[in-house]
């Protein structure tokens, strides 16, 4: 509810909400990503074998796969260059033994959700917190809109603009209201598919119809879902590091439309500092209240 009230006074915060807000936040998250698609590459995070060398040759081979194919002049292949290089890295690890299927014997073959499966409380001590966090959702909700509408290329100032991140922000507090209701996490848009847009030359509304649809049915039948789980962090962490490199480049891109004067430095600066900086050094925040 805290996101759905702030949709409707987002217009009213536009000289907070600006393009240097919203691109110093892409930033901040691409570049901080990066570390999870890294981790990933190198077998996931406290895997036994991190850092081997299967690890390492798997996740490369699909990075390098998919930069190759995205540099291809046909436009089926270059669209497809990420999917097409998580199969070849799905099938490699195949080959080297690193999918495991004898797990989807155990799994339902239909699931139906259940609304409120684990119970329903308000708890005002956690509510403070929580609409804390949705209010910064909201922020990043609205970097991440601006660089769709970038990336897409469509406007990033005017009234077209405006109603979209009203529009995204309303429609990111209510699915996190359906994802209350039948039991998983909330949801915000996510910085990477700006990434897939971006490498994909693709930003049609159509292709998102088509892939709500195939997330409503890995949710309904848990073991076509299953055969997805078992991808390797390596094959992940091969394609997620170069998107999440794009988002980080992305929110460059917004900046560089900007007039970078003394201000504006100062204010990237000081957010990249203790963004990042808290990020790299967690125990800086040791001392806080848990």
């Amino acid at each position: 509810f805290v996101e759905i009230f702030l949709s409707r006074i987002l217009h009213k915060l536009k000289s907070v909400i600006t393009p240097l807000v919203t691109g110093i936040v892409i930033t901040t998250i691409g570049l901080y990503l990066i570390k999870v698609g890294m981790t990933d590459l190198a077998g996931g995070f406290g895997a036994e074998d991190a850092g081997s060398l299967q690890n390492l040759g798997l996740g490369l081979f699909v990075l390098v796969s998919i930069v190759v194919l995205n540099q291809s002049k046909n436009l089926y292949i270059r669209s497809g260059a990420i999917f097409l290089g998580l199969v070849a890295g799905f099938i490699a690890a195949t080959f080297m033994g690193k999918v495991d299927f004898s797990n989807l014997g155990n799994a339902d073959l239909m699931v139906l959700p259940m609304p409120f499966k684990y119970g329903f409380s308000f708890d005002f001590a956690a509510f403070v917190p929580v609409a804390l966090i949705y209010l910064i959702t909201a922020i990043e909700s609205s970097g991440d809109l601006t660089a769709t509408s970038m990336v897409s290329k469509e406007p990033i100032t005017g009234p077209v603009y405006q109603k979209r991140i009203q529009n995204g922000v309303l429609g990111d507090g209510v699915n996190s209201l359906i994802a209350a209701t039948f039991n998983p996490f909330p949801n915000t848009p996510f910085s990477q598919n700006n990434a897939v847009i971006q490498l994909t030359g693709t930003a049609s509304r159509y292709v998102a119809f088509w892939a709500a649809g195939i997330l409503i049915l890995l949710g309904l039948f848990p073991m076509i879902g299953g055969i997805f789980q078992q991808m390797p962090k390596p094959v992940l962490g091969g394609a997620t590091l170069v998107m999440f490199g794009t988002v980080a480049a992305a929110g460059i891109r917004i900046l560089a439309t900007l007039e970078l004067d003394r201000r504006t430095m100062l204010i990237m600066a000081v957010s990249l500092g203790l963004g990042l900086g808290v990020a790299m050094v967690p125990d800086v925040l040791k001392e806080m209240p848990k």
